[in-house]
């Protein structure tokens, strides 16, 4: 069974082919992906790969983690599952449509006799 694992602090110049080639040092990679920016295409200092076994994993745990890739020192854990994103899409709705003044517009309190 294949086993994911987490890939960090890579440096933002390696590529998915060097991944590739130093997790084949602890068996057989089958993919290596290195997370990118949608808007500027650049690295965001981390990726996956996958081994063919756990045993495979383990090993490239053992091997890779605290070690240098590129000249950083990453850090490799067995990935964990995504976790479903919460909330509305960044909270910018509140005090639309009225809702902040509470009616009262500008002035402040219109109950007030002057």
């Amino acid at each position: 069974m294949e086993k994911k694992l987490y890939i960090g602090g890579l440096s933002y110049d390696t590529t998915e082919n060097v991944l590739k080639d130093t997790f084949a040092q602890a068996g057989t990679v089958e993919s290596a992906t290195i997370i990118t920016d949608k808007m500027s295409g650049r690295s965001k200092g981390f990726g996956f790969v996958e081994m063919s076994s756990e045993e495979e994993a383990q090993k490239a745990i053992d091997m890779f983690n605290g070690k240098e890739i590129d000249g950083r020192t990453v850090t490799v854990n067995e990935a964990r599952p995504m976790e479903p994103r919460t909330g509305t899409g960044g909270g910018f709705r509140r005090g639309f449509g009225g809702g902040g003044n509470r009616g009262q517009g500008f002035g402040g309190d219109r109950r007030k006799s002057w």
